[in-house]
């Protein structure tokens, strides 16, 4: 996928910066997720979110919606900025203003402040420590058993009685009357709400390990569904015209499956008359990984003819052709979609990504400042550390790529690597540098790690 962390994530983050994160990672079980981070998947969603997030009266550029690897159906927030969706609950859902349903609820908990009251220490936090801390209780969702990490992360007595990622039934009503109002405020049908209700109705009957994780931590009621439809049905008729919600959920549930399902599967269902961009992109994904590169270059290129001003189109095009082995073409792709979304945190990284694959001086330089930049934008990024690291070490400034892949390997959990690498980084690095105090940061969590 175009952008997408394969790397396995555990709880934790830079320690220093956040110490309840070192104690979150010792609560957790040795489970880890994958967060999948495609830049045109994750601008599909926040088009589908915009609405909701505009109703809320919350600020769209400090929230974002990601994409877990998952299988089960589930959703939730465990920060202020950052709602997380299964992909097995958007492959599910049918329709746009499903999914719009799903993400107005989840809004919902953090404009009514039922996230906020929960993270205690998040002030203290820097953004990447707080995003660290996010997916240490992300894992307890996969697992079911954030109650524990949480409680101590969390520091309150009472905390540890209670899954932190779960709602009291009077949360879920309130989320529920709000994400509700969210919608008739923007003209969607609410009537979306009971019909995602209707996928998990009757599981609280189910013995706690057949339940979707949604119901775990959503708990239902005949009250809380009674409510929903009630109101839905009270607005029906009253929806607008929802059709570019309905493009970008058909483009990102389209493209999401075309990464992660099957490839013959894949072609399968896409009606061989259909030459939309959507079919158009979904073969050219589909031949990319089954692998037919010839076929897949044909289709990437016809959709980048039918959307020339799109930067994830070209963005799409860049992977395909660097993962080809055709490193000049792909960095040309990835310099037009750069051109077009110069502040995309992605894109920049995928850009500097196919300058390294040039594997020459003047590349590397540019891919030093891409990458920079990419960092500057979203510092959570494993992926693109470990490019960064290897852009440092490839413009001879060993210290600093010994200090990134410090903090990469301190940002998926690895501590004792972080700390060898932060030592090195610390011998290299001028004494008192900016660097050098990042450094020092990374080997005193390692240290009070053990």
């Amino acid at each position: 996928m175009a952008g997408i962390w394969q790397n396995q994530l555990r709880a934790i983050l830079i320690g220093a910066l956040l110490s309840v994160v070192l104690t979150v990672a010792a609560a957790l079980p040795a489970r880890a997720i994958t967060i999948l981070r495609d830049p045109d998947i994750e601008h599909a969603l926040k088009q589908l979110a915009l609405p909701m997030i505009t109703a809320a009266g919350l600020n769209p550029s400090s929230l974002q919606i990601l994409v877990v690897q998952d299988s089960k159906l589930n959703a939730f927030v465990v920060d202020t900025e950052h709602v997380l969706i299964h992909s097995g609950l958007i492959l599910k859902l049918a329709t746009a203003d499903e999914l719009q349903a799903v993400i107005a609820h989840e809004l919902a908990h953090i404009a009514n402040g039922h996230i906020t009251r929960r993270m205690t220490n998040k002030g203290v936090a820097s953004k990447a420590a707080r995003f660290g801390l996010l997916l240490a209780l992300a894992v307890g969702a996969g697992t079911g058993n954030a109650e524990a990490a949480a409680g101590i992360a969390m520091g309150t007595a009472s905390s540890s009685q209670r899954v932190f990622l779960g709602h009291t039934r009077a949360e879920e009503a309130s989320a529920d009357q709000s994400a509700l109002r969210y919608m008739a405020l923007k003209g969607i049908d609410p009537l979306a709400m009971s019909r995602v209700l209707d996928y998990f109705r009757g599981q609280e009957a189910l013995s706690a390990g057949r339940r979707d994780p949604y119901v775990l931590s959503h708990p239902l009621t005949r009250d809380r569904i009674r409510a929903v439809q009630g109101y839905a049905a009270a607005y029906k008729g009253r929806a607008t015209d929802n059709s570019t919600a309905d493009y970008w959920f058909a483009r990102a549930k389209g493209k999401l499956g075309a990464f992660i399902q099957n490839p013959g599967f894949t072609l399968r269902k896409i009606d061989k008359k259909d030459v939309s961009d959507i079919a158009t992109m979904r073969r050219a994904i589909a031949y990319h990984r089954s692998p037919r590169p010839k076929q897949a270059l044909e289709q990437i290129n016809k959709l980048a003819a039918m959307r020339p001003n799109d930067p994830y189109v070209h963005e799409l095009r860049g992977q395909i052709l660097l993962e080809s082995r055709s490193y000049g073409a792909a960095v040309n792709a990835y310099g037009k979609a750069v051109s077009l979304a110069p502040r995309n945190p992605l894109v920049l990284a995928g850009y500097g990504r196919s300058l390294l694959a040039l594997n020459t001086r003047d590349g590397y330089a540019k891919a030093l400042r891409a990458l920079e930049t990419a960092r500057a934008r979203d510092g959570t990024d494993p992926r693109m550390m470990r490019d960064l690291a290897l852009a440092y070490a490839k413009n001879g400034n060993n210290g600093m790529a010994s200090l990134v892949t410090a903090e990469r390997y301190a940002l998926i959990g690895r501590l004792k690597d972080a700390g060898v690498h932060a030592k090195r980084a610390v011998g290299l690095l001028p004494r008192g540098s900016p660097g050098w105090n990042r450094a020092q940061d990374v080997l005193n969590a390692a240290k009070s790690a053990g």
